[in-house]
């Protein structure tokens, strides 16, 4: 008996060793942790690098085949001309074009006023339908009925409805933003995980609270998605509202370089619109790692 009680004690102080090794390794391991986290930050700042290697190898193929002769000049001037007509703009005040920093502020004013009425809408509207049987066979028909339409050729009605100013032009954003955003929020409110609104009910969370801590998180993802996709449209609408009866913006200064055959104010006005674009769905994406760090894609 005594060397049985021998044995369980030595046993048990092994278990209590490894134990304790265990819980020193424990202890020791969140070290890594920090040296971790800068690593995957400098990868995400190098990813964000390597997405720009295809665009200027784009534009220095472009410049060599423009100095080579390939490509008529009067066609499709080369980027060092471009360069140098953005510079014109910025740093004089053309009696044509006015300046370039004003054309573009106009243009982000519409955009924004736009983007904001467009997308409000969107939201309230995918709520209203997203939440009750009523509201979608209220709303969703409508909507499906929109979205079919030709978005650009309601121009002209917009013109002889609204008349020639800002309205047509703002509707026109509104409209090409709202459509996108309201299909995908409406999808992520229908997505939501229904055990999700079980536990809910078992929580005895209000309607608000549900809303509000489970069906709102629960369509995010697939929010965002729609939101990156309105930006797009919105853009795109832009351009066009832009050239119908415009006298400031973006899209004005395009129709005033089209009359006087100038290619290259054409396309500094063009890369204004691309390079503003990638900015806001730059936004976006930024905004949507932040919302969405919890998960987890295939890539990591």
């Amino acid at each position: 008996m005594p060397e049985a009680a021998d044995a369980g004690l030595a046993t048990l102080q092994e278990g209590r060793d490894e134990a304790a090794g265990l819980t020193s390794a424990a202890v020791d391991g969140p070290y890594s942790g920090p040296a971790s986290a800068p690593t995957a930050r400098s990868r995400r700042r190098h990813r964000g690098w390597y997405r720009l290697i295809s665009p200027v190898a784009v534009v220095a193929l472009w410049q060599l085949l423009s100095s080579a002769g390939l490509i008529p000049a009067d066609k499709l001037p080369p980027p060092t001309t471009v360069w140098h007509t953005a510079v014109s703009l910025v740093t004089s005040n053309s009696p044509a074009y006015g300046t370039l920093q004003h054309a573009m502020l106009v243009s982000l004013e519409r955009m924004a006023v736009g983007f904001t009425v467009g997308g409000s809408i969107a939201v309230l509207l995918a709520l209203v339908a997203g939440l009750s049987r009523l509201g979608e066979n209220a709303v969703d028909p409508l909507l499906q009925i929109v979205r079919m339409l030709p978005l650009f050729g309601l121009i002209p009605v917009f013109i002889v409805w609204f008349g020639i100013g800002e309205l047509p032009k703002i509707i026109l954003i509104a409209l090409g933003a709202a459509i996108p955003l309201y299909l995908n929020t409406f999808a992520g409110i229908r997505g939501v995980d229904a055990k999700l609104a079980e536990v809910g009910r078992v929580q005895r969370l209000t309607r608000a609270e549900t809303i509000r801590h489970i069906v709102l998180p629960g369509a995010l993802p697939q929010a965002l998605t729609g939101l990156r996709q309105s930006l797009g449209v919105a853009w795109l609408a832009l351009v066009v509202a832009e050239q119908v009866n415009a006298n400031a913006g973006l899209g004005f200064m395009i129709s005033q370089a089209t009359q006087f055959l100038r290619n290259d104010v054409i396309l500094v006005a063009l890369a204004v619109y691309a390079v503003l674009g990638l900015i806001t769905d730059a936004l976006v994406r930024l905004l949507e790692r932040r919302a969405l760090a919890w998960r987890r894609g295939i890539l990591g």
